[in-house]
């Protein structure tokens, strides 16, 4: 039976991915459906087993102090409570910042300071994806950063999709440079004991060279695009300030962001986790809204929390019937004590792996393997874990639900009027991937062996 469980699991996970790229259904119905399928008849008929059930729903998580506080991201299997908390805590703050003008205040700002070149916004929005990214979830940056461009666009009468597949790419580039970058980083380095300054030192070395040839690679894939499409504002130039709709409420909204970019940067210092940042800048824009609630909880996009969710129980289900496990037997069985190839399949396979399964799970899954990679083979572990962090974070670059920061900036833009679908996703953010792949692989080459 538990074969029978594994290859379920894997043809409801094969079904939702097709159903996923088609399009034919909206993707929060068929994550739902495809894990509803998962609870009944793989765990319920193929294993009978209930304790897999609770735990792929993983209710209890929440009730736990770690959950709350102690800054632990949570690796277990089933749906990460945390993670859904979190993004609905930034949505709820986002829309607050919305509603008071800040993003189009940033809009202008930004487009007044480098003169309405399309071009000139095009980079600087990929930088500053890529820094901030380093230091705040990517999620977040995404929610932030995709929001302003869509409103830039409105403006400047662009389209704001290569822009924002852009920002997306850079963003989870960025966070591989740092360990409270991207959740697998969390992970790994909390797993491992290792600080902030190793990943800067390590990861951070190979995204910041890799950065340089992606701006290189989106600026001549989309420059003629957007030159065509946008080009430089002649109209009148409009005043930032006039974007502010309420004073007090665009400077609450702007000091309620910077206490979250302040406790997401330390809340390894401070012991909060993401859920609890999620929940306090939650209650806090919605403290201030005063009259505005309604509309601020109306706005929310409730859909990708649905396809999350739905998401994590479908992953659960090939994590609970070890079909994951599968994956991480093959790399060290297929090396066989060859460092380069050893090295060269962490990162590729992974890098595949996180392409359509959820990084998060798939690097917790990874760390024993690595760990029994290094005491049997005698190889440097930490050289192993950075071979891990790259793949999963720039793996999960390549496709629309690779990675949570993707998920989010799909849906902004598709709110937004600007639907991406999975072919116009994946024609440059693969290319990209590869490129990246390729210079981290020769990094790791050239330091580690």
């Amino acid at each position: 039976m538990e074969y029978m469980a594994q290859i379920i699991a894997g043809l409801i996970f094969i079904v939702m991915f097709g159903l996923i790229i088609t399009e034919k259904i909206e993707r929060h119905i068929t994550t739902l459906m495809c894990g509803a399928f998962t609870l009944v008849v793989v765990f319920g008929i193929c294993m009978r087993s209930a304790s897999a059930i609770w735990k792929t729903l993983n209710f209890g998580s929440i009730f736990k102090l770690g959950f709350w506080y102690g800054a632990e991201e949570s690796s277990s299997a089933g749906i990460n409570w945390a993670t859904i908390i979190f993004i609905a805590g930034m949505m709820v703050m986002v829309e607050g910042m919305a509603a008071a003008g800040f993003f189009r205040w940033l809009c202008m700002k930004i487009a007044s300071l480098v003169h309405y070149k399309t071009m000139h916004i095009f980079v600087t929005f990929m930088l500053m994806s890529a820094f901030l990214s380093m230091f705040i979830d990517s999620i977040t940056v995404i929610m932030f950063l995709a929001a302003a461009t869509v409103e830039l666009a409105q403006m400047l009468k662009f389209n704001p999709v290569p822009m924002i597949l852009s920002e997306i790419f850079c963003a989870n580039l960025g966070g591989s440079a740092t360990m409270c970058g991207d959740p697998p980083n969390i992970i790994i380095g909390t797993s491992l004991g290792y600080s902030f300054a190793d990943f800067i030192s390590n990861t951070g070395i190979a995204a910041a060279i890799s950065l340089v040839f992606s701006v290189l690679f989106f600026y001549f894939s989309y420059r003629r695009e957007l030159v065509s499409d946008g080009g430089v504002y002649t109209g009148k130039l409009p005043d930032p300030k006039d974007a502010i709709k309420d004073k007090r409420s665009f400077t609450v909204s702007t000091v309620i962001f910077l206490c979250a970019v302040v406790l997401l940067v330390t809340h390894a210092q401070t012991g909060l986790s993401v859920a609890t940042i999620g929940v306090f800048t939650a209650a806090a824009t919605l403290a201030a809204a005063g009259k505005r609630i309604p509309y601020i909880l109306k706005k929310v996009d409730y859909k990708t929390l649905l396809f999350f969710i739905g998401l994590f129980v479908v992953v659960g289900g090939l994590e609970e019937t070890g079909a994951l496990e599968v994956i991480s037997y093959f790399i060290g069985k297929i090396s066989n004590g060859n460092r380069y190839l050893m090295f060269g399949i962490i990162i590729w396979i992974s890098a595949f792996a996180s392409a359509f399964v959820d990084n998060i799970p798939f690097a917790a899954t990874m760390l024993p393997v690595i760990k029994s990679l290094s005491a049997a083979q005698g190889v440097d572990l930490s050289s192993l874990a950075w071979a891990l962090s790259i793949g999963t974070d720039i793996g999960g670059s390549a496709t629309p639900i690779g990675a949570s920061a993707n998920v989010v900036g799909t849906s902004v833009a598709a709110r937004g009027g600007y639907p991406i679908s999975w072919a116009r996703y994946c024609k440059r953010s693969v290319p990209a991937t590869v490129i990246v792949l390729v210079i981290s692989t020769v990094y790791i080459f050239v330091r580690y062996l």
